[in-house]
């Protein structure tokens, strides 16, 4: 029993550590940049981190995650070597920036919408196109 205890008290330690070596974004370029990194590397779970926490911005998540993983080795490959083409920095309010931006792999553009919430920013998905 206590071998079990033990067992999951690591595994909620190891999952725990993980999420809290992301560093909280204190400017919103700065969580634009960490959140679009996030999607090209293929790690949704840190573009989560970096997403205001809902049911919206979940689901798109998840629907990005699919995406990417429906791609061959080599498209994912392109992705995760691919860099971050800044297109437009426009600051909406003193809580609220806009990003548009693009990658080198692909070159579609596309904008994000970043709001501070408690002292942080945040990808806010619900409001994006």
């Amino acid at each position: 029993m206590k071998a079990l205890i033990w067992l999951f008290a690591f595994i909620v330690i190891g999952c725990t550590t993980k999420l809290s070596n992301y560093q909280k974004a204190d400017d919103a370029l700065n969580a634009g940049r960490e959140y679009i990194s996030a999607c090209l590397q293929g790690d949704f779970t840190k573009a989560a981190f970096y997403t205001v926490s809902n049911e919206k911005s979940s689901e798109i998540i998840k629907n990005m995650e699919k995406i990417y993983r429906e791609k061959d080795k080599e498209g994912r490959q392109q992705l995760r070597t691919a860099s971050i083409n800044i297109i437009e920095i426009r600051e909406l309010t003193d809580s609220s920036t806009m990003i548009r931006f693009s990658n080198s792999f692909d070159k579609i553009p596309a904008s994000i919408l970043i709001s501070k919430q408690n002292k942080s920013w945040f990808v806010d998905l619900s409001k994006n196109n």
